[in-house]
C-alpha cells in the first residue's frame, strides 16, 4: 500500500494536469454536442412550423391595424406656386376691366424631351379657371377626339352630334405648346473625403445637380388656326438635385460600430412645370386683353423664397402663437369678432372662421390654425426689405389691432354690349355678385311695375352662405337647369340689389320678406324699403349692399309678360321642365347674335 501510495505521489505533475485537461475536453465537447443538438431541434421545429400555413385568425390583431396604416400620414394640401396669387390678381383685373367672356380651347402639350411626364395641358386649364372666377373672361371648349382612349363623354358627344341633339361653340383662340427641352445635371458638383485609423474610419460625400425645363407657349386664332404674331411665351425654370452622406465606423476589441446617415433632395418636376404654365397663361392672357398683367407678376409672393421663409418663421413659433395671429388676422377681416381674451385654437367659433376663410381662397377646408392657413394669413405682412430679402412687415403681435376690413359687395351687368345702363323691353339680364369674404347674400328685383321679387337664395341655390372665391351668376347661365330667367318689363326703370350679411338675417325679417322667392313681396315697392328691414334685423351688426340700375326702352317686338303687369322674372326650376341655352354670348360662338330670344314660355308660366 505504501509502495502504491508512493508510487501515486512519485506520479510527475504533469501526468495530473493532462488528465485533466482531458476531462474538462471532453465534457465541453458533450457540451457542444448538447447545444448542437438543441439547435438543430429548434431549427428542425421552426422549419417544421413554417412548412404549415398559419392560421388566419392568428394575425387578426395585426390585420386590424392596416386600414388605420394605409392612410396618408398628413393632410392633403391644394397646389400652390409663386404664381398663385398672380391668377387672382389677374382675374380681379380683368373684372375690373370688364373683360367680355371668350372661349378658348387647347392643344395636348408634347413633352418633346420624353423626361416630364406630366400633364401640362390640365395645369394650363386649371389656370385659365383660376383667372376667371370672378370675371367670366374664359370659358374652355372640352372636346377632344382620342381613337386609342374613347371614354363615356366622347362617346355620347359623337352621337348626339351626329344626331343633331347637341351643338359645339367654336373657340375664338387656342393655346398651343409642349414641353420643349429638358436638359439635366446642367452644372453638377461632387466632393468626398475621408479619414481612418487602426480603430476609426470617417467619410463624407456632398454632391448637387442642376437641371432646366423649358416651356414653350403659343396663342392662335381658332377660326384660321393661325398664330397670333407677338403671342408667346418661353421660359425656362431650374431644379435642384441635391445629397450628403456621412459614414463613421469604430473598432473597440473585439466588437465593431457602424454608423451611416445621409439626406437627399429632389424638386419634383411637376411643381416645376405648373409654375411655368401659370406664368406663361399670365402672360398671354395679359398680352391678349392688353392689361398691365406685370404688375400682377411683381408682387413679393412670387419671390422664390417665400414660401420657404414664412416656413422657417411657422417652425419657429409654437402652436398657440400661431393660432393668436392668425386669429388676429382673421378678425380684421371681419370673419371674426374682437374679444380680449384668445380663443383656444380648437374653439368652434375660430375652426368655423377659418374655414370660411380658407373655402374663401381656393383652400383644402380644415378648419385647424395649421401652416397652410399661417402661410395664407401672414402673406400680407411680408415684404423685400431693402437688402433684399424677406422681411415682417405690420405682424400682428402683442396687443397691437389691425384695422378691421369692412365687407363690400360688387355687382355687375355681364351682357356683353357696350352700353350697360340700358336695354329694350324683353331683353334677358346677366349680372354677377361678388362678396369681399364669405357672408349671407340676399339679392332682389325691382321691376318698372313696382314688383319687388327675392332672386337669391331660391329653390336651386337654397343657401344664402356664398364664398368669395366665386361670382353669384344671376341667373345661373351655366346651371343646366337655371331657377329662372331675368328679363326686362316695359318702359321704365329698374334695379337689382345684392345685401350681405355675417349671420343669416333671414328669420329676423318681417313676415312678408319670407315670401317664397321669385314671387312678389307683398307691401314693398322700392328696394330701399328691403335694405332698411335688413338694416333693422341685423340689429346694429355690419351690412354691405350693391345696386345695379337700368332704363328699360320699347321693343318694336311683342310686349313680354312684364308689359302685361307680370314681373320680368320667369321660375323655371320645376321638374319635368328644360330650360332653354340662354347665356351670355362669347366670342367665337356659331352665331354673332347675342342671346337668343325666348319665343314661348314652358307651360305653367
Amino acid at each position: 500500500m505504501e509502495n502504491s501510495r508512493g508510487a501515486l505521489h512519485e506520479q510527475p505533475e504533469g501526468t495530473i494536469m493532462s488528465s485533466t485537461s482531458d476531462r474538462s475536453s471532453a465534457r465541453f465537447t458533450r457540451f457542444s454536442h448538447g447545444v448542437l443538438l438543441c439547435v438543430s431541434a429548434a431549427t428542425v421545429a421552426v422549419l417544421a412550423a413554417c412548412s404549415t400555413p398559419m392560421a388566419p385568425k392568428d394575425g387578426a390583431r395585426f390585420d386590424s391595424y392596416a386600414s388605420a396604416a394605409d392612410r396618408p400620414a398628413t393632410r392633403p394640401v391644394r397646389s400652390v406656386t409663386s404664381f398663385t396669387d398672380s391668377l387672382s390678381c389677374m382675374d380681379h383685373m380683368m373684372r375690373d376691366a370688364g373683360t367680355p367672356t371668350t372661349l378658348i380651347s387647347s392643344t395636348f402639350f408634347q413633352d418633346y424631351s420624353g423626361r416630364i411626364p406630366v400633364d401640362t395641358k390640365d395645369m394650363v386649364i386649371t389656370a385659365l379657371s383660376q383667372m376667371s372666377r370672378l370675371s367670366n373672361a374664359f370659358r374652355y371648349v372640352d372636346f377632344e377626339v382620342n381613337i386609342v382612349q374613347q371614354d363615356t363623354v366622347q362617346n355620347l358627344t359623337t352621337i348626339l352630334l351626329n344626331t343633331h341633339q347637341m351643338q359645339l361653340q367654336r373657340p375664338a383662340l387656342y393655346f398651343s405648346g409642349g414641353i420643349s427641352f429638358a436638359d439635366q445635371s446642367v452644372l453638377s458638383t461632387n466632393g468626398s473625403a475621408a479619414v481612418s485609423s487602426t480603430h476609426f474610419e470617417a467619410g463624407y460625400n456632398l454632391n448637387r445637380a442642376a437641371t432646366i425645363i423649358g416651356l414653350e407657349m403659343h396663342l392662335g386664332d381658332f377660326r384660321t388656326r393661325t398664330f397670333i404674331p407677338g403671342m408667346d411665351s418661353a421660359n425656362e425654370v431650374v431644379i435642384d438635385t441635391s445629397g450628403q452622406g456621412l459614414d463613421v465606423s469604430a473598432k473597440i476589441g473585439a466588437v465593431g460600430l457602424t454608423f451611416n446617415l445621409g439626406r437627399n433632395l429632389t424638386q419634383g418636376s411637376g411643381a416645376a412645370v405648373r409654375a411655368l404654365a401659370e406664368l406663361g397663361a399670365i402672360e398671354l392672357v395679359g398680352k391678349y386683353t392688353k392689361l398691365p398683367y406685370w404688375r400682377c407678376l411683381m408682387q413679393d409672393s412670387t419671390n422664390p423664397e417665400f414660401r420657404r421663409q414664412l416656413r422657417e418663421w411657422y417652425d419657429s413659433e409654437d402652436g398657440a402663437t400661431h393660432a393668436r395671429l392668425i386669429e388676429r388676422y382673421l378678425v380684421s377681416q371681419g370673419y371674426l369678432a374682437a374679444q380680449g381674451e384668445p380663443r383656444a385654437p380648437d374653439s368652434a367659433d375660430l375652426r368655423q372662421a377659418i374655414a370660411r376663410f380658407q373655402a374663401d381662397h381656393g383652400m383644402v377646408v380644415t378648419g385647424v390654425p395649421d401652416y397652410t392657413a399661417y402661410e395664407r394669413a401672414m402673406r400680407d405682412f411680408v415684404a423685400i426689405g431693402p437688402d433684399g430679402n424677406l422681411e415682417r412687415v405690420g405682424w400682428p403681435t402683442g396687443d397691437a389691432t389691425l384695422s378691421r376690413t369692412p365687407l363690400s359687395v360688387t355687382m355687375a351687368i355681364e351682357n356683353p354690349v357696350r352700353d350697360r345702363t340700358e336695354f329694350a323691353a324683353g331683353t334677358q339680364i346677366f349680372a354677377s355678385a361678388t362678396v369681399s369674404r364669405s357672408a349671407y347674400l340676399y339679392c332682389y328685383l325691382q321691376d318698372a311695375n313696382g314688383n319687388v321679387v327675392q332672386l337669391q337664395p331660391n329653390m336651386a341655390s337654397p343657401s344664402a352662405l356664398v364664398s368669395s372665391n366665386e361670382a353669384l351668376r344671376l341667373p345661373d347661365w351655366m346651371a343646366p337647369y337655371p331657377a329662372y330667367l331675368l328679363e326686362t318689363g316695359r318702359q321704365g326703370r329698374e334695379a337689382l340689389m345684392c345685401i350681405a350679411a355675417d349671420e343669416d338675417l333671414k328669420p329676423r325679417l318681417p313676415e312678408a320678406l319670407q315670401a317664397p322667392p321669385l314671387t312678389p313681396v307683398r307691401g314693398y315697392s322700392v328696394l330701399q324699403q328691403v335694405k332698411d328691414a335688413f338694416d333693422a334685423a341685423a340689429q346694429g351688426r355690419e351690412t354691405a349692399s350693391a345696386l345695379l340700375t337700368w332704363n328699360v326702352k320699347p321693343a318694336s317686338a311683342k310686349a313680354t309678360p312684364a308689359d302685361k303687369g307680370g314681373t320680368g322674372v320667369k321660375p323655371l326650376a320645376k321638374a319635368g321642365q328644360t330650360p332653354p341655352a340662354t347665356q351670355p354670348s362669347a366670342s367665337g360662338t356659331n352665331t354673332p347674335s347675342e342671346i337668343q330670344k325666348i319665343l314661348s314660355v314652358q307651360q305653367g308660366h
